[in-house]
């Protein structure tokens, strides 16, 4: 298994006052990014996590756990290059897995 996929963790940005406005503007994000080995999601899986098949359902694996808070996940090259959510997130004795799906 070849983990040679660059990933993001992304967490939004806190929230800022804009006084000049009186309007708050998102701040700036943080990304964190990680090598991960990323394949399609098995129907078998796809049916356990979801009840159906879905189309950009992915399975993201880490080699280490990531302790860090994030929102989402980026993937900014390749074939599977997006945005994508965690619908399940799986934590083994050293390794990390994650079942992603794509959001707009």
């Amino acid at each position: 298994m070849r983990y040679d996929t660059a990933i993001c963790f992304v967490r939004k940005g806190v929230p800022v006052y804009d006084p000049l406005t009186g309007d708050y503007s998102d701040g700036e994000p943080t990304e964190k990014t990680v090598y991960a080995s990323v394949t399609d999601t098995s129907q078998d899986t796809l049916m356990v996590v979801y009840g159906e098949i879905r189309q950009g359902s992915l399975t993201i694996r880490l080699q280490n756990h990531f302790n860090e808070a994030f929102d989402s996940i980026v993937i900014k090259e390749g074939r599977y290059a997006g945005t994508y959510a965690v619908d399940k997130r799986r934590k083994l004795r050293t390794k990390e897995t994650f079942i992603v799906s794509e959001v707009q």
